[in-house]
């Protein structure tokens, strides 16, 4: 986790990152625009839920809750900055 923070003060995200995590790095760089553009080309369970969050974000309730179907996870609730760093860390231990 301190490895993901510490690469957000990089022009880009390490190549080592998966797409899904690419994407939550460009959120945390204040980039929602190229978050969701990767998001949108990921069709893993883990890109759904990027996607979900993205649109939770955003405030359009209706489409994250369609995103987070099709990833298969509940949807998000509370603080986004909470949620965000849960997804992170799911997402870097491989689950």
């Amino acid at each position: 986790m301190a490895q993901f923070h510490e690469s957000l003060s990089a022009p880009k995200p390490p190549a080592s990152l998966s797409a899904a995590l690419a994407a939550l790095w460009h959120l945390e760089r204040g980039d929602w625009d190229q978050a969701h553009a990767l998001a949108q080309d990921d069709h893993s369970r883990a890109g759904a839920w990027v996607h979900a969050h993205l649109h939770r974000v955003e405030g359009d309730d209706w489409n994250a809750r369609y995103w987070y179907g099709r990833a298969g996870k509940p949807e998000g609730r509370g603080e986004f900055g909470v949620e965000r760093t849960a997804m992170i860390r799911t997402l870097l231990a491989g689950e």
